[in-house]
């Protein structure tokens, strides 16, 4: 069925799009000679991670235990959870996927490990972690190298604990001025990864990854450093209103909102049936991928969402409005796709304006 026919709001994928985001970002790793480990959080689709991995991915990042458990249970059986994880219920779960998969997570403190020292105890597998590097992003990881050393040694003393490798995530990219500034943050973040992965080296322990990752800061052909083994990006394979104002365009974005045109209610104003419940009230503030308003709306030039109640979206824009009529469709390109994918239970994967598949969003709503 032509894909405008759908019932609203839908979440649609072009597949050609897809298809050549994929490929784009695999040629970058296999250029750089680095492995690629998509972060499937942005689409929590097992269909996509598994067409990431044909096209040459060695394996999935996650963010999740239940987005681990989903991807295992659809055949995917290398996994890194790019997250810290603490609690007894979720590390017995890693310790039963461990019995079927490769499964890895990550850690930043002596607390955690120990309660992953206790979790493990009696596994068939030693748990695999890698440890989070804070490289500017003011997040989670650690910070300082004595920590850092104090941690390393601390898990060399672990009986149940292999330290496989370190990882780091570069998102204050998102907010570099441009693109000389994104280079100037990239390579820094490089360079503060390896001179811990040198630190663990000098310590002897010797590592099988040392894995970093953003989409703005590889959109650009930048440099990977050696030493660098993994590339870990996510929202490449869609894009997104803030990654089309990195690259100066939306030609790659691939996932787009459909949605019906309900009211009209004055000269310059126009009503949609999507709200914050099918694209969230998510904005970038600064930098590259600065967003204006709640999402664009595809092939119309300055047009975007003023404002979403819980489902409506409002545009202001006299030359969409004297063009649309009540019940007409447009298409949104979410400002961040990746809230977006976890708000609907299916996407269409569509070619030359034909549904060729709906895409269960599997992983949807697996927040523990």
């Amino acid at each position: 069925m032509d894909y405008r026919e759908l019932d609203t709001p839908a979440l649609i994928i072009d597949q050609e799009k897809l298809l050549d985001n994929i490929r784009f970002m695999q040629s970058y790793a296999d250029k750089n000679h680095v492995t690629l480990r998509p972060h499937t959080k942005t689409h929590k689709m097992p269909y996509l991670a598994k067409l990431q991995e044909e096209y040459g991915a060695k394996g999935i990042a996650v963010a999740k235990v239940g987005e681990a458990e989903v991807m295992a249970a659809n055949g995917l059986k290398d996994i890194f959870i790019a997250n810290e994880i603490v609690g007894m219920p979720k590390l017995m779960r890693i310790m039963e996927l461990a019995k079927t998969i490769d499964i890895s997570f990550g850690v930043d403190s002596i607390p955690q490990v120990n309660m992953v020292e206790e979790a493990f105890e009696g596994a068939e597998k030693k748990a695999q972690v890698l440890i989070e590097i804070e490289v500017g992003e003011n997040r989670s990881g650690v910070i300082e190298e004595k920590d850092f050393i104090d941690l390393v040694k601390h898990i060399k003393g672990c009986k149940n604990i292999n330290l496989k490798g370190i990882f780091s995530h570069e998102g204050h990219c998102y907010s570099a001025r441009d693109v000389d500034h994104c280079r100037e943050l990239f390579m820094e973040s490089q360079r503060r990864t390896l001179r811990f992965a040198k630190i663990t080296e000098e310590l002897g322990c010797k590592l099988e990854t040392v894995s970093i990752g953003s989409t703005p800061s590889s959109m650009f052909d930048f440099e990977i450093m050696e030493g660098i083994t993994e590339l870990r990006v996510g929202t490449y394979i869609l894009m997104d209103a803030s990654q089309g104002n990195a690259i100066g365009n939306y030609n790659r974005c691939a996932a787009t909102v459909l949605t019906t045109v309900i009211s009209r209610p004055t000269e310059e104003r126009v009503i949609t049936d999507v709200g914050a419940k099918g694209l969230t009230m998510q904005t970038r503030n600064k930098g590259i991928c600065a967003t204006k308003g709640l999402g664009v709306i595809k092939g119309y030039k300055d047009a975007y969402i003023h404002e979403v109640y819980d489902e409506h979206a409002i545009i202001y824009n006299k030359e969409l409005r004297d063009k649309v009529k009540v019940g007409d469709k447009l298409e949104i390109i979410p400002n961040h796709i990746c809230p977006v994918c976890n708000l609907y239970d299916k996407a269409y994967l569509v070619s030359q304006g034909e549904v060729i598949e709906e895409i269960p969003i599997s992983c949807r709503g697996k927040l523990r």
